[in-house]
């Protein structure tokens, strides 16, 4: 983590190169629009009014397609440790939501969207947006524009929007309203959309992607084998799982749509589209494997036990079962425009998942959520009681439903029954709240949240300003908040207390030199004693590479401060000076140094 630095990936590339793409083709292509029902002398601003209609569609269009279908996404739901997905992956900053994922809790999910919810979500978007059009450079007009009530139909080659909007405009003598308006953009939206979900049903039927996994997993990994030695064999897991990581990525982006049907990486998904496959070994992920030494796979040979030394020789077999969970990013595109959406693959113990035997592509709807019928009013303040626009969702024994938005602090909607359910808060620059209520009777509930407040990091080592690395923690019984410095400088924090820690990290060429472990092995005895059962005492040796430590404690400390609000509030910054430690050049003075990091006290001061 010390030694992270930005770098430039072929994903961000590829995003880039999309980026600039689409924005040409969205700036070259032609829309349908007409102006013939408004006199010549008012066209300028009706025209305007259309452009602006054409603009939103155009943008409605390239969100449908960067995140697979939907504008709005569904409710964030986290990962877990086991299943490391949310119901939504971050592709350079946009939040894509996965078609198919498996829950924090394990289980399997689908939120495929359907043609009709696309065309529903871009006719609410374009709703939201019309009245949003700038037409002050018309000051000289008399410009008034109703209520919109639109709706949209997404065709393989097109998207039609019809409008139900009054516009009037007058200027002078002369005046026109025109209430019904019809803009026809080319978009090649549904002929994807189509295509994207053949892709996606062929992989739930199939499990191409988990097959290709299995591959690189025993391309890259040890999993099954047989070597000649009569020493033990090790692997490092840590180093086999970065292997597995960097194969994944490449072999995935590897796998084409298009070619010699003989070839290895030569999908046959039967659509006329390009489609790409991404993976990024920095994305979520885990991987396990059964190993019963920890960090180290170890197996040992056969042919030195009681009663084999007859064989004359020894081997070692060994079999690893493997998990593995990754996602992968489909691409389906044709000219500038690109369809994508991600799907989580999952390998268990060497073996694809299990195929879904469903072919529904709606978003599943929990049980719970279906029988909303209890009528609770949710207030949600600051802790000035100033009202906080949020997000509500009710959790109950592991299910979630989302209920609604609190406009102006305040929602009053219907919630699901449940004893000991809890109230989920959600709300921009506020620490999300977890507020324990039951549901079986109408009621209120009374929920405060805690803001967030932005504080620059101003570091000091023996009283003087520091620009070198550190980790600086704040942590608290509930959240916590760490930063790389000087790379990151913010800190944001909500009124509580902490335990503050801070980590220096100067430069070193300390090194660790090898080290070897012996491990020993009852073996059977040469010749007729080894016949007949007798054995002997055989050791061998496990080397552990030399290191290099390139970065080296060198300063820091712990202590404990309480942030009350009126402070976070009148401050700009947090002020921490931490004792300096000597830099070691030894292996013994390294280890002291962690040994005294325990005692040293930090100066905390919010300014």
């Amino acid at each position: 983590m010390i030694n992270k630095k930005a770098q430039v990936t072929i994903f961000v590339i590829i995003a880039i190169v999309i980026v600039a793409v689409v924005v040409l083709f969205f700036a070259l292509r032609q829309e349908k629009i007409n102006v013939n029902s408004v006199p010549s002398s008012l066209e300028a601003p009706y025209t305007a009014f259309l452009s602006c209609l054409t603009t939103d569609i155009d943008l409605g269009i390239r969100i449908l397609e960067s995140q697979g279908g939907y504008i709005d996404p569904p409710t964030f739901e986290p990962g877990s440790q086991y299943m490391p997905f949310s119901n939504q992956l971050n592709f350079v900053g946009t939040p894509i939501p996965y078609w198919y994922y498996v829950s924090g809790n394990n289980i399997q999910k689908e939120q495929v969207p359907s043609l009709t919810g696309m065309s529903d979500s871009l006719a609410s978007f374009i709703e939201e947006r019309i009245n949003k059009c700038d037409l002050r450079v018309y000051e000289s007009y008399d410009i008034s524009l109703g209520s919109p009530k639109a709706s949209a139909v997404i065709l393989e080659d097109r998207v039609q929007v019809s409008l139900n909007m009054d516009v009037g405009i007058s200027k002078n003598l002369e005046s026109a309203s025109v209430k019904n308006h019809e803009v026809v953009v080319s978009s090649n939206l549904g002929k994807l959309y189509d295509s994207a979900l053949k892709v996606y049903q062929q992989e739930q039927d199939e499990l191409f992607l988990e097959n290709y996994g299995i591959d690189v997993l025993g391309l890259y990994a040890p999993v099954d084998g047989v070597e000649l030695t009569c020493s033990p064999i090790t692997w490092d897991a840590g180093e086999v799982f970065d292997n597995l990581r960097e194969a994944i990525e490449v072999n995935t982006l590897a796998l084409k749509s298009k070619g010699e049907k003989e070839d290895y990486f030569y999908v046959d998904l039967g659509v006329n589209e390009n489609v790409r496959f991404l993976n990024s070994r920095n994305w979520p992920s885990s991987f396990e494997v059964d190993s019963s030494e920890g960090q180290l796979l170890i197996s040992t040979p056969v042919g030195n036990q009681p009663g084999l030394g007859i064989l004359g020789f020894c081997y070692v077999p060994y079999h690893y079962v493997y998990s593995m969970r990754y996602p992968v990013l489909i691409q389906v595109y044709e000219g500038a425009e690109i369809f994508q959406f991600p799907v989580a693959i999952v390998i268990d113990k060497n073996r694809a998942r299990v195929a879904l035997t469903s072919t529904a592509v709606e978003r599943e709807i929990p049980d719970l959520c279906m029988y909303k019928n209890t009528f609770v009013e949710v207030n949600v303040v600051d802790y000035r009681n100033n009202p906080v626009e949020s997000d509500i969702s009710y959790e109950c024994s592991g299910t979630t439903c989302y209920i609604g938005k609190a406009e102006n602090g305040v929602l009053r909607a219907e919630f699901p029954q449940c004893v000991g359910g809890r109230i989920i808060t959600r709300a921009q620059g506020y620490k999300e709240t977890s507020y324990s209520y039951s549901v079986t009777n109408e009621g209120q509930a009374k929920i405060y949240l805690d803001k967030f407040y932005g504080l620059d990091v101003q570091l000091k080592v023996d009283g003087r300003a520091y620009s070198g690395e550190a980790i600086v923690s704040f942590v608290s019984n509930d959240t916590s908040a760490t930063i790389l410095y000087p790379e990151q400088r913010e800190i944001q924090l909500t009124p509580g207390e902490y335990e503050v820690q801070v980590y220096v990290y100067e430069n070193s060429t300390l090194k660790l030199g090898s080290s070897i472990t012996q491990e020993c092995l009852d073996v059977p005895k040469t010749g007729i004693g080894g016949i007949i059962g007798l054995t002997e005492k055989k050791c061998f040796d496990v080397e552990i590479p030399e290191q290099i430590i390139s970065r080296a404690l060198s300063g820091g400390g712990k202590t404990k401060v309480y942030a009350l609000y009126t402070m976070l509030e009148k401050s700009n910054s947090v002020e921490i000076n931490a004792p300096g430690l000597p830099n070691p050049t030894t292996l013994e003075e390294l280890q002291n140094n962690y040994m005294l990091f325990e005692d040293k006290v930090l100066d905390v001061n919010f300014r």
